[in-house]
């Protein structure tokens, strides 16, 4: 468990522990608006399991967070969506070359959201450089694309675009690593709770939240890549119910915006220009 130092975090190892005593659970810090803090992290983790590391699973994130930059220039919700994720995976991918060669395959699992095509933007350099507090403000319209949103967009657009961006790499290297990518739907999470607290609350989501379900369910397509046998390197689930914000989860095919040549440039780009280049 990757996580920062709190009473949440704390919280959460203990009732881990409480109801899967047999299971052995670690907790090591990170930061994710802290790239230092990131690779630290990733040093514990190469320590503790220097025999390789089945899945790495990129699930954190916040939501319409406002308009500021984090310790290292960048805006706190590309930086904690992605580019961090990014960096745990350059740093982490030796280990999951390992157990792919001893086992057969690992997993690299990106979770992304409905919004990473809403609004309908291509990818756009800005977000993905050192302007955080220079980003668009905090307009608070989900809806319209208020400047909260259209930064937590184009974060979701470059999980999406990130894991078609490493499946290029890895078909053409011949690797047995896979990466998949899964989004939600629409759940109720501790992210709503919290995006609410910090001003991010719009009516467009405070409306959505009536169709949410329970945080459980939720989690069903983020395992599905995780852990389903017949799952396969650049798939992306999502639930198949009305507007995709409920259901089992279906296997879809992610929109152009996630899959174009010029978005997965982008991305690797300025990824690597953020946090350094990994060769698959």
């Amino acid at each position: 468990m990757l996580n920062r130092s709190s009473e949440r975090s704390q919280a959460a190892l203990k009732t881990l522990k409480d109801e899967f005593p047999n299971a052995s659970i670690t907790a090591i810090d990170c930061d994710l608006m802290d790239f230092s803090s990131v690779r630290k992290a990733a040093d514990e983790i190469k320590k503790q399991f220097s025999n390789g590391i089945d899945i790495l699973c990129n699930n954190a994130g916040i939501m319409a967070d406002e308009d500021k930059a984090t310790k290292d220039g960048y805006d706190t919700q590309m930086q904690t969506n992605h580019l961090s994720h990014f960096l745990l995976t350059k740093e982490l991918f030796p280990l999951l070359t390992m157990a792919a060669a001893s086992k057969g395959e690992a997993r690299i699992v990106n979770h992304s959201s409905g919004f990473r095509s809403k609004p309908s933007t291509p990818l756009d350099a800005k977000y993905l450089g050192k302007n955080g507090g220079n980003l668009g403000g905090n307009g608070n319209s989900a809806l319209l694309g208020g400047g909260r949103w259209q930064r937590y967009h184009q974060s979701k657009l470059a999980n999406a675009v990130f894991t078609t961006a490493l499946q290029d790499r890895l078909q053409a290297s011949g690797s047995r690593v896979k990466v998949l990518c899964a989004a939600p739907g629409v759940a109720v999470t501790n992210l709503n709770t919290t995006t609410q607290d910090k001003g991010g609350g719009s009516s467009f989501i405070n409306f959505m939240m009536r169709f949410a379900q329970s945080a459980e369910d939720g989690t069903i397509p983020l395992l599905r890549c995780m852990a389903a046998p017949d799952a396969q390197s650049g798939d992306f689930y999502e639930p198949g119910g009305a507007m995709a914000l409920a259901g089992l989860p279906v296997k879809k095919a992610l929109e152009p915006l996630c899959t174009s040549a010029a978005a997965k440039r982008l991305l690797w780009e300025k990824s690597a220009e953020a946090v350094g280049d990994f060769a698959v």
